[in-house]
């Protein structure tokens, strides 16, 4: 194994392509981030349209689609938690140089995905109205949120797997394709809904379920450009089915474990949403609108703690212990840095940046509610996604999984409930707030130990 390097950003040799080993450190994770942010930009810019397209047909429509929230999170933890899986495996190979072993891998994780989403995907479909009838959706507003589910599962395999796919690719050391296959399937889906949800020239008018026809005309589009990229131009499929078994235990080490801290999130999501289910569909309303604003302004934050991983796997599969280091680091204090400069932004445009979607005032007091408060933990969001990633890269599914576990159910719901109880909805805000902040300073913590504990381990017998 090679030994680490002490100083990243000395004069070094530009880097090959796909290898994060070489070169400097935040280069490297600005290019991965810039790629992938041009994904995240695409695809919550869809997210947030379809929103403002929805908010022109009617607050009950604005509610249903909130109500889908918790729903598409868990159908996308569980593909999005075994790519995670395989990614953090190949990674790993390819910072040891077996490509032939990565292509074996990502047959394999695509064939497991596709199978699992499928089965899920049937299970989900004929349980629908009891699990909107759980989270206090009611009379048109359940009509509708079925209207949309029954269409968007259609389209979800293709969603699914293009972002495993993705995932893959950005293991395998492309930065660039991922990002643009992801802004194909967006810009699409931004044309081409108002013709489906307000019937335009000649197109029958939809409504809430226009959005989701849309959603998988422009999915569709994108899953057939990544097929192509995977299969024919970069030839990153085997199409062999031997040690498959062997490569679903590799994936499943670190797959299990981040998928069941995938579904933590939404679960919970959902005992949230039936908590302000109780204040009425304006506040769900709201609340969707709110979370969406937020997304798109953090999720250059996520943007680069998923791009820590094919990072921090290829250099600790190498053994360049303080190039992980250095970007923890670096990925840690932009986290906190944007953090703040996201909320000031927010405080100065939240009610403008609301009324441009829906001018239903109850709506708009839910929604700067959640603006002027959830938002305060932004950057500790980022610092523990940072540790997830970079946990799970290392091969180390356990610590991301018992993050998840206290945030969610330890301290999350129990000070939503409190809240609840003692401010109504604005305390479930204040409780999100608190958590991320408590466990972003201990996710930050225990990744700087657990990664110096493990390269002194990893010099010992290195040497």
């Amino acid at each position: 194994m090679n030994q680490p390097v002490s100083n990243d950003d000395q004069i070094q040799p530009a880097p090959a392509a796909g290898n994060f080993t070489e070169g400097a450190v935040h280069s490297h994770l600005i290019k991965l981030t810039g790629y992938m942010l041009l994904g995240f930009i695409s695809i919550m810019t869809a997210s947030l349209m379809e929103t403002v397209y929805i908010g022109q047909v009617g607050t009950k429509q604005l509610a249903a689609i909130s109500f889908t929230f918790p729903l598409v999170m868990i159908m996308q933890a569980v593909a999005m938690g075994l790519s995670v899986g395989a990614s953090s495996v190949v990674a790993r190979i390819m910072g040891v140089g077996d490509t032939a072993k990565a292509k074996l891998l990502n047959t394999h994780c695509i064939v497991l995905v596709l199978s699992l989403t499928a089965l899920l995907g049937v299970l989900v479909y004929f349980n629908l109205e009891r699990f909107f009838t759980l989270l206090g959706a009611e009379g048109e507003v359940l009509d509708l949120t079925l209207g949309y589910m029954r269409v968007w599962l259609l389209g979800m395999p293709f969603f699914t797997i293009t972002l495993v796919g993705m995932t893959l690719m950005r293991a395998m050391g492309d930065a660039v394709t991922p990002g643009y296959l992801m802004t194909i399937g967006s810009s699409l889906h931004i044309v081409i809904a108002p013709f489906f949800i307000f019937g335009l020239m000649g197109v029958p008018e939809m409504g809430l379920k226009g959005a989701a026809v849309s959603f998988i005309i422009a999915r569709t589009v994108s899953f057939l450009s990544y097929a192509y990229v995977m299969i024919i131009r970069d030839n990153l499929l085997t199409f062999e089915m031997r040690g498959f078994f062997s490569s679903c235990r590799d994936i499943s080490h670190v797959g299990l474990p981040a998928v069941a801290s995938n579904l933590i999130a939404p679960v919970s999501m959902s005992v949230i949403t039936r908590l302000l289910a109780e204040h009425g569909a304006v506040v769900v309303a709201g609340f969707g609108i709110a979370s969406r604003i937020e997304s798109m302004i953090q999720m250059i934050i996520f943007a680069l703690s998923i791009s820590l991983a094919p990072f921090v796997g290829q250099n600790w599969g190498a053994g360049y212990f303080e190039r992980v280091k250095l970007a923890l680091r670096l990925a840690n204090w932009f986290a906190m840095a944007w953090g703040v400069f996201a909320y000031i932004v927010l405080v100065l445009s939240a009610r403008t940046l609301v009324s441009l979607i829906n001018n239903d005032p109850e709506v708009i007091e839910a929604a700067v509610y959640y603006l002027l408060i959830v938002p305060l933990g932004m950057g500790f969001m980022g610092v523990m996604a940072n540790a997830n990633s970079g946990f799970n890269a290392l091969g180390k599914p356990l610590p991301p999984l018992l993050i998840s576990i206290l945030q969610m159910i330890v301290i999350y719901i129990p000070l939503a409930l409190i809240g609840d109880y003692l401010l109504g909805y604005v305390g479930i805000f204040i409780a999100s707030a608190i958590t991320v902040s408590v466990l972003g300073a201990f996710s930050w913590q225990w990744i700087n130990k657990t990664v110096y504990r493990s390269s002194q381990h990893g010099r010992i017998h290195s040497t």
